[in-house]
């Protein structure tokens, strides 16, 4: 017999059944985007790298002005809602709005916020995707500039990420990859990217416009760690088409190889499977991950 997936959420403290769940579509986050949000994973039904994501939240809330609720509860509330759900793996998604108030864009209509948590049984990329890699596409549609709205706040503000990556899978690719107007690589439209080339991971800084990804920083620490010579440093299409191997990182995904690009640069990537440094790197990542989850 299948088991059934199991999918909880809460809004403001009441958990239901997403059916069950009631959000006001008067709440700023439906209607404006004006709100920020976490994703995290379960490694053996532990959170994985709840600080992290804590912490990077109340940067993104800090970006936008908004007050949220004290970190110990939301923690409590991402737990709760995780017991409820009751699944083996979990992915879970933490979002916070500025809440229900008047009519109007003036963010100070509303001084309440909106606390809002999904969890649903975690579906990982099939094997395969490991194996053979997936392809990118080098969109025509760029990063949001850091001056109109930072890339590094995670927002619920997606449209610029949501239009790369239809463009993207028109092209026939599995995620698009966005530069900025200098034709800077940033990142993928739900990922960071990072390239190899004689042994040394490059990823482009958070200075060209980027979000800094939980899994990019725990990926960048295991290459110190591992002996593996990483830099941060811009990187443009044709060096990311020239490179030995490529990756991309996120907290659902993990590591995924790329193997071949389309877009503004297109051909294989390396030999077109997946490199022996990423397949290194993903494998001490996914070890750590289930060492420290709790």
């Amino acid at each position: 017999m299948l088991r059934r997936m199991t999918t909880k959420v809460s809004v403001g403290g009441v958990i239901a059944s997403p059916d069950e769940a009631r959000l006001s579509p008067l709440d700023r986050g439906f209607l404006y985007g004006d709100s920020v949000y976490e994703v995290l994973r379960t490694y053996g039904g532990r959170l994985f790298a709840l600080d992290e994501h804590l912490a990077r939240l109340g940067r993104s809330a800090e970006a936008i002005a908004l007050d949220l609720p004290a970190p110990a509860s939301l923690e409590a509330e991402l737990r709760r809602t995780l017991a409820a759900a009751g699944n083996a793996e979990s992915y879970v998604r933490l979002q916070i709005s500025r809440g229900v108030g008047a009519f109007g864009l003036d963010p100070a209509l509303s001084t309440e916020p909106t606390t809002v948590v999904i969890v649903r049984e975690l579906t990982p990329p099939p094997p395969e995707t490991y194996t053979r890699g997936v392809v990118a596409s080098i969109v025509g549609r760029l990063r949001n500039p850091r001056a109109a709205l930072d890339p590094g706040a995670k927002t619920g503000n997606y449209l610029n990420n949501l239009l790369a990556l239809r463009e993207a899978k028109a092209d026939g690719a599995d995620e698009a990859l966005l530069r900025d107007a200098e034709g800077r690589l940033t990142e993928g439209a739900t990922s960071n990217v990072f390239a190899v080339h004689g042994g040394v991971v490059t990823t482009p800084p958070l200075a060209t416009g980027l979000l800094d990804g939980v899994t990019r920083a725990h990926v960048l620490l295991l290459c110190r760690e591992l002996g593996i010579r990483a830099r941060e440093l811009d990187l443009r299409p044709a060096e990311l088409a020239a490179a030995d191997e490529a990756f991309l990182t996120s907290s659902v995904r993990e590591l995924v190889p790329i193997v071949e690009l389309r877009g503004a640069v297109q051909g294989r990537i390396g030999t077109g499977a997946p490199g022996p440094i990423s397949l290194r790197l993903h494998g001490a990542y996914r070890a750590a991950a289930l060492k420290a989850a709790r």
